[in-house]
C-alpha cells in the first residue's frame, strides 16, 4: 500500500527526517509516535507531497510517487488530515466537504450518506460556517471532508489533539470501525499510548528524525517508552 526507502526531508537546508523506511500494508493501522518536535507531521506532509523530500523514495499502491503533486496523490486515494484540522472557516460544512470530493478518481459530485451516518452532527450543521463550529466538530469535519472521496489510505496528524473528551471518544471510536471493515489503510500520528496500542496493527517511534523502533504493540516496552516517548 505504502512503502518509504531511505527518505530524507525537510526545510531549506535543514534535514528533520533522516533515512526513514516505515510500510503501511493494505487495511492495517500503523501508529507514528515520537515526542514534540522529532519530525512526525514533517514526514506526513513529504508523503503527501507538500514538502519534497530530498532523497529516498515513497511509492504508493505499487506505483512511485516520490515527485506526484498533492492533488495527484489525493485522487490516487490518499486521504489526509493533518495538524491543525486546516479546514476552510469560511466556508460552510457542506461547502467544505464538497471540496473533499475534488480528490474522487470517479468525479463525485454527491456525499455519500456513510459521512452522515459516521458524523451526524455534521447533517444538522450543512449551512454553517466551518469557523463557527467547536475545535471538535472542525476535527470531525476535516476527517469527513478526507474520507468524502473513498480513500484507500488515510494519513491522520494527531486528529485527538486538543479536543474535548466526548470528540475524542467518537474519533476513536470511527478510526476503531475502520480498522475493523480493513477497508481502508491508516497510518496515525498519536500521543496516547493507551489508544496507540489498543488500536495498531505496528508502530513506528521516531526519535530525533529517524526510526528509533518498530514493531507491534507487545514489544513496545515500559524501557522503550520511556527512552523514546516520555518527555
Amino acid at each position: 500500500m505504502l512503502k518509504l526507502q531511505s527518505i530524507e526531508s525537510g526545510y531549506g537546508e535543514s534535514m528533520v527526517i533522516r533515512n526513514v523506511n516505515l510500510e503501511v500494508r493494505p487495511g492495517q493501522i500503523v501508529c507514528l509516535m515520537g515526542r514534540n518536535g522529532v519530525g512526525k507531521s514533517t514526514l506526513m506532509k513529504s508523503i503527501m507531497g507538500l514538502i519534497k523530500p530530498r532523497s529516498g523514495s515513497i511509492h504508493y499502491a505499487d506505483t512511485e510517487i516520490t515527485t506526484s503533486s498533492p492533488d495527484r496523490r489525493a485522487k490516487s486515494g490518499i486521504g489526509y488530515v493533518p495538524q491543525g484540522r486546516e479546514i476552510f472557516p469560511q466556508l460552510t460544512v457542506e461547502e467544505n466537504l464538497l471540496l473533499g470530493l475534488e480528490a474522487s478518481s470517479d468525479r463525485r459530485k454527491k456525499l455519500p450518506d456513510t459521512i452522515f451516518d459516521t458524523f451526524p452532527v455534521l447533517r444538522q450543521m450543512l449551512h454553517r460556517k466551518g469557523g463557527d463550529l467547536s475545535g471538535g466538530q472542525q476535527q470531525q469535519l476535516a476527517i469527513a471532508r478526507a474520507l468524502a472521496p473513498g480513500p484507500k489510505l488515510l494519513l491522520l496528524d494527531e486528529p485527538m489533539e486538543g479536543i474535548q473528551p466526548s470528540i475524542v471518544l467518537e474519533i476513536e471510536a470511527i478510526i476503531e470501525t475502520i480498522k475493523r471493515n480493513r477497508e481502508i489503510a491508516v497510518l496515525l500520528v498519536e500521543q496516547s499510548l493507551e489508544f496507540a496500542t489498543s488500536i495498531a496493527d505496528y508502530y513506528y517511534v521516531l526519535d530525533r528524525g529517524t526510526i528509533a523502533a518498530e514493531g507491534k504493540d507487545e514489544h513496545l516496552s515500559e524501557e522503550l517508552v520511556r527512552k523514546h516517548l516520555t518527555v
